[in-house]
């Protein structure tokens, strides 16, 4: 059998010792389901049902509502446009079209106002095609892979859930596609994404209409925001090698 290497942070290498957790077992199960997560994104065809009482299968699962509606968007604007594809453009604007969700919060936080984005997207379009699609339209290659690498960002932050933030994440990885150029001109880059998304989820804010500004984080929570995204950019660099 194979035999892979895992590296943990110090303190975490020490809490495992103490308490005997079975490393074995946890880490075959972890992989096991992100390898079904990646796969899953890898075949993903089908828009998922926009209703939240319809069921989902496969990645799509495990979306929240926030991020069906968006990408269940994503379809509705492509055929308006039209385009007979789903490209990583077309899943942005469903996120930016959902509107009530972290990835435009962390857009918000990080100087980038949504209808600014939006403008920049639609400006950025290929041209529409000579009829309307009709009934299903497919995923372009680049923007399946933005669907894996949003399950990756997923599995790397330990979420058990994909919200829209995780596709904001997703999208701004795959630089090939249309949407991460268009983010990395209005300045938007993975580091400072994540930091915002982290921060945000930390604190914990409900969502719906700002009535007021956000709390000014703890002392010490940018530093320790810091530590973390070294970590996971330490892990990603082990990955790639």
């Amino acid at each position: 059998m194979p035999k892979l290497s895992v590296y943990v942070p110090d303190e975490l290498a020490a809490a495992v010792r103490e308490t005997q957790v079975p490393v074995s077992a946890v880490c075959q199960a972890a992989l096991e389901r992100a390898v079904r997560e990646v796969t899953a994104a890898r075949g993903a065809d089908d828009v998922p049902p926009a209703d939240d009482t319809a069921p989902a299968v496969g990645l799509f699962g495990r979306f929240t509502p926030r991020a069906r509606q968006a990408v269940a968007l994503s379809q509705t604007i492509a055929q308006g446009i039209p385009h007979n594809y789903i490209g990583t453009e077309h899943v942005l604007l469903g996120v930016l079209d959902q509107g009530d969700n972290v990835a435009t919060r962390a857009l918000l936080q990080m100087d980038v106002a949504p209808d600014d984005l939006r403008a920049e997207l639609r400006a950025s379009l290929g041209p529409p095609a000579d009829e309307t699609p009709a009934g299903h339209i497919p995923f372009t290659p680049r923007a399946k892979r933005a669907l894996e690498l949003t399950a990756k960002e997923a599995l790397t932050l330990g979420h058990s859930y994909i919200g829209c933030e995780h596709l904001l994440l997703g999208i701004l990885a795959m630089e090939e596609g249309l949407a991460s150029q268009v983010l990395r001109r209005m300045g938007v880059e993975t580091r400072t994404t994540r930091m915002a998304v982290i921060g945000i989820l930390t604190r914990r804010p409900p969502l719906g209409p700002p009535e007021a500004a956000p709390p000014e984080p703890a002392p010490g929570v940018e530093e320790a925001l810091a530590r973390i995204l070294d970590r996971i950019e330490a892990i990603e660099k082990r990955l790639d090698s």
